[in-house]
């Protein structure tokens, strides 16, 4: 697979290093400007899922300052002028809510197995994707081009075990990966699921109790059945859930409150910074 470690250089050169003065020139040489209408999504990006808060705060960027990196792209075949994405999907919907008529783009022509190779590697270099998305990527790669999770790994610069573990989480049930999906679940909470005999109840146990990692796994080496689980769960009184419900109602942000053998600990679920700005000047108040 020396080809496909060729690929990885050349994305870092093509993509990693754009911050770079040299880069920076060169991008000026090949960049262009095409309206946006002839820009088509790329039906195979292994990104599928746009958090809706994030892609709005992009927008108002992009209505401010404009796309400041460009897409991504190779030419359509038989259609001159018209481009399918390889990288870079966010920013070309942002551009189209902020209403811009055209999209700065990089062209690279390439076929269906580079431009393939390309948008999973350049979401994984980025970090763009949860933990589903990864692990469905590399297992196209290797599905579809015959890599092995070494020359993988070699190439997007992760360990094997890094890309062997991602990948055991598609072994996980549907009901657990949307919890991945929607970022409930992290990877390491996932990770404890996997030889356990009844994930499903496991993950709603740990999401719904906003669990650690450290107690996720512990639960999984306690916990043997989904009965023993309901024993081990101690179901919350009328009290506590109304309290829950008025904190929650007033922050506007999900609020979980445990009691243990002493004390106890209140946990509030955030999914931007703005909104952890608005609960610290709260409190600060």
């Amino acid at each position: 697979m020396a080809e496909g470690k060729r690929l990885g250089r050349g994305l870092a050169a093509l993509i990693g290093e754009m911050d770079t003065e040299t880069s920076f020139v060169e991008r000026a040489r090949t960049t262009r400007k095409v309206p946006i209408e002839f820009v088509r999504a790329n039906p195979k990006n292994p990104r599928q899922d746009f958090n809706e808060s994030d892609l709005e705060d992009l927008t108002k960027s992009v209505k401010d300052k404009g796309i400041m990196q460009p897409v991504l792209v190779r030419p359509v075949k038989d259609e001159a002028g018209h481009y399918e994405l390889i990288a870079g999907e966010r920013r070309w919907r942002a551009a189209q809510r902020a209403g811009l008529h055209e999209v700065p783009v990089l062209i690279h022509d390439v076929d269906d197995k580079e431009a393939l190779e390309l948008a999973i590697i350049e979401n994984v270099q980025r970090a763009d994707l949860n933990a589903v998305e990864e692990a469905l990527g590399y297992d196209q790669l290797i599905q579809e081009f015959e890599y092995t999770q070494s020359e993988l790994a070699d190439v997007i610069g992760k360990s094997r075990s890094h890309v062997a573990n991602t990948m055991r989480l598609l072994k996980l049930p549907e009901s657990v990966q949307v919890y991945l999906r929607s970022g409930e679940l992290s990877a390491g909470h996932a990770r404890t699921l996997i030889t356990a005999d009844n994930p499903e109840v496991l993950a709603k146990h740990i999401v719904e109790d906003g669990m650690t990692v450290r107690e996720a796994e512990k639960l999984t080496q306690e916990v043997k059945s989904p009965s023993t689980v309901k024993s081990v769960k101690t179901p919350k009184d009328a009290d506590t859930l109304a309290l829950e419900k008025a904190v929650s109602d007033a922050l506007g942000l999900q609020v979980t409150i445990n009691h243990k053998a002493r004390g106890g600990e209140v946990r509030i679920k955030y999914s931007k910074l703005e909104q952890l700005d608005a609960v610290c000047k709260l409190l600060k108040s």
